[in-house]
């Protein structure tokens, strides 16, 4: 039976790449809270992770002819960006929901640091298989 590191980690790698991608865009939205104009990005965390895994729900895209341009493939380190729709929109065109995108930022701090913790334990259960203790 061949071993496949890919299978022994199984989809921790790429839902760290989406987090860390998705609290960049968290990040940046609440340092822009107060800037005019501002609009707020937000990836679909299920969505991405589901296309990094090749499980998207939609259909594949081709091209027709070869003046068409080449469609875009999803992955980790390629979610598509979303902009967030504001709950109560301000007078400055700003859509920052400072306490949404807070609370937001903590739940994936808190989801990031539970896949590095799955992680561990995967590579630590290598460790003690391949070295027998």
């Amino acid at each position: 039976m061949a071993f496949s590191i890919n299978q022994a980690f199984g989809i921790f790698p790429q839902a760290l790449q989406l987090e860390s991608k998705r609290a960049e865009l968290l990040a940046s939205n609440i340092a822009n809270a107060d800037t005019p104009g501002y609009k707020a990005r937000d990836i679909d965390f299920k969505a991405a992770l589901q296309a990094a895994q090749g499980q998207g729900g939609s259909l594949p895209l081709t091209r027709t002819s070869p003046e068409h341009m080449e469609p875009a493939g999803l992955s980790a380190t390629n979610p598509p960006v979303l902009y967030q729709q504001p709950l109560q929109p301000s007078l400055d065109g700003n859509t920052v929901d400072l306490q949404r995108n807070q609370a937001a930022y903590g739940e994936n701090a808190l989801r990031y640091q539970a896949t590095l913790t799955f992680l561990g334990s995967r590579i630590s259960g290598l460790r003690k298989a391949l070295t027998g203790q």
